[in-house]
């Protein structure tokens, strides 16, 4: 194989999509490095393992010898994306916006090389624009062509709302490929038609159109959905190691092999072998699993720390035993009491009620390590119970009014 090859090889490593994979491979032939170009939108404080898959991806580049440039979107964050929703997404504030883009900036040197990184903001030229050349953007698009991008047209054909600043978000972030001069954008393969846009926009201002890389969005711990804060699916980078080791081990066998192929460094040759390992009975996926968390772990936290993990995941779940080093967690229910499902969704071990209702049917709630069956359960005031959900979630939960 060779060097080339081996390159292509990596950089494909659980893509999507390729806009143009034989200009890829043009440019990849020249030897020039290129300018890797990612955005971020700061729009929450903390990223998800789904987060970092176009992080790893990144990594890989830079691996290769290529120049990454990791974009903050803090002027595009103030505009709001719908991001596939069927709604305007609402725009933050500049002091929220500028906080988070502080935390992206801690968490992201966990897996890129800090050195070979450039972290630039797009409010750095997108502020400068002025109304003319503005205007001048918008007359690069017709309304038309915005109304391919699929939530926009869903929205239209349901005579839902669309406003006119929401058609900017694609033109301003493909503006950003231009004022970078990229010659590669990763994204999600939900944000293929702003990628475009930005391909379109770079032959438009007498560029050579960068090439597209999508990458496919994570499922979460439940397998289903795309890991999201809001559906209680995720895990942070900057959880604990218990909770995330905990996490990793959770997911199905079959996802474990979707996570590896995304989230791990390890070797796809590796990874294969294992797999086939298991099928034939001579590997425990189990122990593969295992591999998974700690490697996951140790590159947020430290290998000391993965290992302990291992060690009290080992301790907890396979003898059955329940954490003693909780704190306590003290909660004013402004009442006398407050039902189970209420408390279970305030202290954060469950996303809403109606998922604690569900968990309790299911037999997936303990107080004091004894099940609960009655979802109409009701907790007193000035009482101190340990709460455990599923088995992952515990915590030390003292009640005052």
């Amino acid at each position: 194989m060779t060097a080339k090859d081996s390159a292509l090889t990596t950089i494909k490593r659980g893509a999507t999509e390729i806009i143009i994979e034989s200009e890829l491979e043009e440019r990849l032939l020249s030897g020039k490095p290129l300018k890797i170009k990612a955005g971020f939108d700061p729009t929450a404080p903390d990223l998800h393992l789904g987060h970092t898959v176009l992080i790893n991806k990144m990594r890989q580049f830079q691996d290769l010898g290529h120049e990454v440039i990791f974009l903050i979107g803090d002027f595009t964050a103030m505009i709001g994306d719908p991001s596939g929703k069927n709604a305007a997404r609402p725009p933050l504030g500049k002091n929220e916006v500028l906080e988070n883009a502080r935390t992206y900036k801690e968490q992201i040197f966990k897996i890129l090389i800090p050195e070979k990184t450039k972290v630039v903001f797009n409010s750095e030229w997108l502020q400068k624009l002025t109304s003319m050349e503005m205007i001048k953007l918008t007359s690069s698009y017709t309304v038309a062509r915005m109304l391919e991008r699929d939530d926009f047209s869903k929205r239209y054909k349901e005579n839902k709302p669309i406003s006119i600043h929401e058609f900017l978000y694609p033109l301003l972030q493909g503006y950003d490929s231009v004022a970078i001069e990229a010659d590669v954008e990763l994204g999600g393969n939900d944000q293929k038609f702003n990628l475009l846009v930005g391909r379109e926009l770079q032959k438009h201002f007498g560029q050579k159109p960068q090439i597209i890389l999508t990458m496919p969005l994570l499922e979460g711990i439940d397998g289903v959905q795309k890991m999201s804060k809001s559906l209680g699916n995720y895990i942070g980078i900057n959880e604990p190691p218990q909770d995330m080791f905990g996490k990793l081990m959770s997911i199905s066998d079959e996802l474990m092999w979707r996570y590896f192929e995304l989230l791990s460094f390890r070797p796809m040759s590796e990874i294969n072998k294992w797999q086939e390992e298991t099928k034939t009975g001579n590997l425990n996926p189990r122990d593969v699993k295992i591999k998974l968390a700690l490697e996951i772990v140790e590159r947020f936290h430290s290998k000391e720390l993965a290992e302990k993990a291992l060690e009290d995941f080992t301790s907890r779940f396979k003898n059955k035993i329940m954490p003693t080093d909780l704190e306590t967690m003290v909660i004013n229910i402004g009442a006398d009491e407050i039902a189970l499902s209420a408390l279970l969704k305030q202290a954060g071990l469950t996303s809403s009620t109606s998922e604690a209702n569900r968990l309790i049917k299911q037999g997936g709630i303990k107080i004091d390590g004894e099940k609960v069956s009655d979802h109409s359960l009701k907790i007193k005031k000035s009482t101190l119970h340990t709460y455990q959900v599923g088995k992952l979630k515990f915590a030390k939960i003292k009640l005052e009014s």
